[in-house]
């Protein structure tokens, strides 16, 4: 098969859909790999790095657009790279097509094969492609709210960790899957008197057992996070539904019970955002004040560390890639159920229940 990877065009997107080494591993079963000119440099790979182990190196986007009969990358297609998609194409990324209607169409229109890494699931219902993502996200949501928490930054001026004789911040989680667990521990390990929320009594248990003492567990309801939110200094939101849109947990009502400077840090934005005043930003302009509540809503927050990100993305997802590259994508998505559940939209028909439920569009089961 011939796999192209583009360089990313999103708003200080610096990751690559692929490392030098996952190329090596396509190349070695006798796949062709271009590469756009510089794509893995902001991630710190060389063209040459991807040259010594075989891959070929093409000046723009839109040539490797049109040699690839799969793209492989990190972000979903943005407006300037709707055309460039053709009828048939694989294209596996992620889309988060639930927070976005127009990419929806867009991709309906391309007549592509669009393999999202967000729904790609298990049995045990774990998203392995979203995993990795995840934990760098998670930990970057509380280091980012720490930032946003000082004084120059338009936060109450508070210190995560506090310091003998002072008490520490307050942080809210709300969701206990993989994004809100890393939020939580970064949080703790600074020093911060942490509360992390879910639905799901046995998650909840389970991680009253692996908690630092400093985190506390709390059962999910508007009563709970209402009572929560006016002794809060720092609230993430990582609440998931895959494929689907995110609940509002934090509404504009509940902004008043918080302290000016408080700071909301919406991870889930990329699925619509779990706070109501949410919309996204991006790294070059990451915040906004309603209510006098900083929000943070960066829809690409790994992107800030592409280095760490790009390496634990192509180690999920290289399996894939290389299955999809060998069998094709009808034969891998039969073979492995996982994979399956990556379908959301082929061929001009949506094939994911919960987006085309969303959008009132037509669900075409594969």
């Amino acid at each position: 098969m011939i796999i192209g990877i583009p360089k990313e065009i999103k708003n200080n997107e610096n990751r690559v859909g692929m490392t030098p080494a996952g190329v090596s591993e396509l190349v070695a079963r006798g796949h062709t790999v271009y590469v756009q000119h510089t794509a893995g440099e902001n991630s710190g790979f060389s063209d040459a790095e991807y040259e010594q182990v075989g891959a070929h190196i093409l000046p723009t986007i839109e040539e490797v657009y049109t040699t690839a009969e799969m793209i492989v990358k990190v972000k979903e297609p943005i407006a300037p790279e709707y055309g460039l998609i053709k009828p048939g194409q694989v294209l596996f990324t992620y889309f988060h097509f639930a927070a976005d209607r127009a990419l929806t169409d867009a991709m309906l229109r391309s007549g592509a094969i669009c393999i999202a890494y967000e729904t790609v699931e298990k049995a045990d219902r774990s998203l392995p492609l979203l995993i990795p993502m995840s934990e760098v996200a998670g930990r970057m949501a509380t280091q980012e709210g720490a930032r946003f928490l000082e004084k120059p930054q338009g936060g109450k001026g508070i210190l995560l960790g506090g310091v003998p004789g002072v008490k520490p911040a307050r942080v809210l989680v709300l969701g206990g899957g993989t994004v809100g667990t890393n939020a939580a521990l970064m949080a703790a390990g600074m020093g911060a008197e942490v509360t992390i929320t879910d639905i799901n009594l046995d998650r909840l248990r389970y991680l009253s057992e692996v908690m630092p003492k400093n985190v506390k567990t709390l059962y999910s309801s508007k009563h709970n996070i209402c009572t929560e939110l006016p002794t809060t200094d720092l609230v993430i939101g990582s609440v998931l539904i895959p494929g689907d849109k995110a609940p509002h947990l934090v509404t504009k009502d509940m902004l008043k019970l918080m302290k000016p400077g408080s700071v909301l840090v919406d991870v889930a934005i990329d699925q619509g955002g779990c706070f109501e005043t949410s919309y996204p930003t991006t790294h070059s302009d990451p915040t906004y004040v309603v209510d006098g509540i900083v929000h943070y809503a960066v829809a690409n927050i790994p992107g800030a560390v592409p280095y760490t990100s790009t390496l634990a993305l192509t180690n999920a997802t290289l399996p894939y890639a290389i299955a999809l590259a060998c069998k094709g994508w009808k034969k891998a998505c039969q073979d492995d159920p996982a994979l399956y559940e990556g379908l959301n939209v082929v061929e001009g028909k949506v094939t994911y229940k919960a987006v085309a439920d969303l959008y009132g569009l037509p669900y075409q089961p594969v």
